[in-house]
């Protein structure tokens, strides 16, 4: 792992500074900065030496579209200066990458940095998304579409920048003490990257509304990533492993492994430790512990997959959660939220973007169930919940060799496990309203509908 800087000038290397405001950039909320500030990264990065060259801004707010950082430099969001993105798409350029599992084209990010190596994000400043106009833009186009039976495209026709995007990347810091907030979509996103350090970041995602899928940090086909200190307040997953969809994550078959979540707190979000729903590339050694979960997070451990994802988890660790009026402390499900989970391209519908053709190709049943296996999870605490254990998979794929040590619950009731193998209990306090116990079937759980996690 890569330590964080805690402020530009700790590197040995000797910092160069470059102020936004001698290349032009005004941070008076109206003036498009972008080309300014892209001038002063782009003269940090002509600096020789691995992180020499900061941008820092003088106090103020500043309106940008997309923003390039480059390898060797430090962008230092001071306490008083507020990046906030523009409003007009055209601001974004679209770019190759990928969205909620598949690759395809897409607006870049607020802050992007792709391709390139020794890069740090810090400061007790803000990077404000402007969220609502984005949100209300996919809320109206998804009330369109799920008359036509498209609710699972409209994540990737409704075009939302994400705030910060880490692509292809490595030995990149994010942190110290910076707000993200009001993102148009996914906040951090680090996608086929290793070696990322986010320590000490806030999200906020739910000024002036409720953002549909403002995940917190999504850590996407990539490896040896630390995140802690994180405080995250979002509308769907806060902190969340991914690793591709369907045909297309199968085809790219690129795991997310060596990842450590740890000291963090969770006030709303989908679940204190999500990992899913796009598993096809799969998740080996993980490891999430000293998290806190409120009453806003209806999920402690939340899974999820679906039968045409496939993928594996395995040596997957998760301990120390302190998990507060959080529903369901243990929610595990292989068949998540079908209408958005399975493409189907409408009968009678023929010109359509080449994502949904990917989006709908069909994987082989054999290929497509999920397989978990070697999870351990312990000293799990948790009050106020409404359902201690409501855990569902496939007969063919069953959930083997799960552990769990030291698991203190108080719930209305103990909840289902199906198809579940080789699973060890110990030190097991589950106390329940109803006088129930956790009951084990072969038969399948129904899913939660009226927990109200991500956008469903």
């Amino acid at each position: 792992m890569i330590l964080l800087m805690a402020a530009a000038g700790s590197c040995h290397a000797k910092q160069t500074v470059f102020s936004a405001n001698d290349y032009g950039a005004k941070g008076d909320g109206t003036t498009l900065n972008t080309a300014a500030i892209q001038k002063a990264i782009d003269a940090a990065a002509a600096v020789k030496g691995i992180r020499q060259g900061t941008v820092t801004l003088k106090p103020g707010t500043y309106l940008t579209g997309s923003l390039f950082l480059k390898s060797g430099v430090t962008l230092d969001v001071a306490e008083g200066v507020t990046l906030v993105g523009s409003e007009q798409l055209k601001d974004y350029p679209e770019l190759p990458t990928r969205i909620a599992g598949i690759e395809m084209t897409w607006p870049a990010a607020l802050v992007n940095v792709r391709d390139q190596h020794d890069v740090q994000i810090i400061g007790k400043g803000t990077i404000d998304g402007d969220g609502p106009v984005w949100w209300k833009a996919y809320w109206d186009l998804r009330a369109q579409y799920e008359p036509k039976g498209l609710r699972w495209a409209s994540d990737y026709d409704a075009k939302r920048p994400r705030l910060l995007l880490i692509q292809n990347s490595e030995r990149v810091g994010l942190g110290g003490g910076i707000l993200l907030k009001r993102s148009g979509f996914w906040t951090v996103q680090i996608l086929y990257s290793r070696q990322v350090h986010v320590d000490g970041v806030t999200i906020r995602n739910n000024e002036g509304g409720r953002g549909p899928s403002t995940d917190g940090i999504d850590i996407d086909s990539s490896h040896d990533v630390l995140v802690e200190h994180a405080d995250i307040d979002v509308n769907d997953d806060a902190l969340c492993l991914k690793a591709g969809r369907d045909a297309d994550g199968l085809r790219v078959n690129r795991p997310t492994a060596h990842v450590t979540l740890r000291d963090s707190i969770i006030r709303s979000g989908a679940a204190a430790v999500t990992i899913g729903s796009e598993t096809s590339g799969g998740f080996r050694d993980i490891e999430a512990y000293n998290i806190t979960a409120l009453s806003g997070v209806p999920s402690g451990v939340l899974f999820k997959s679906a039968h045409t994802r496939g993928g594996f988890a395995e040596n997957v660790k998760i301990h120390d959660l302190t998990l507060e009026g959080v529903a369901i402390p243990i929610h595990i499900t292989m068949n998540w939220n079908p209408s958005y989970s399975y493409a189907a391209i409408p009968a009678g519908m023929t010109d359509v973007p080449d994502y949904y053709k990917v989006l709908a190709t069909p994987v082989p049943e054999a290929k497509g169930l999920a397989h978990f296996r070697d999870v351990r999870i312990w000293n799990i605490k948790a009050t106020g919940a409404r359902e201690a254990f409501n855990v569902s998979a496939y007969a063919e794929a069953p959930l083997e060799n799960f552990s769990f040590d030291h698991i203190d619950i108080e719930a209305k009731t103990a909840g289902t496990i199906a198809n579940a193998k080789d699973w060890k209990f110990a030190h097991m306090d589950i106390k329940t309203a109803d006088g129930s116990t956790v009951k084990m079937t072969d038969k399948a759980v129904t899913d939660p509908k009226d927990v109200p996690y991500g956008d469903r």
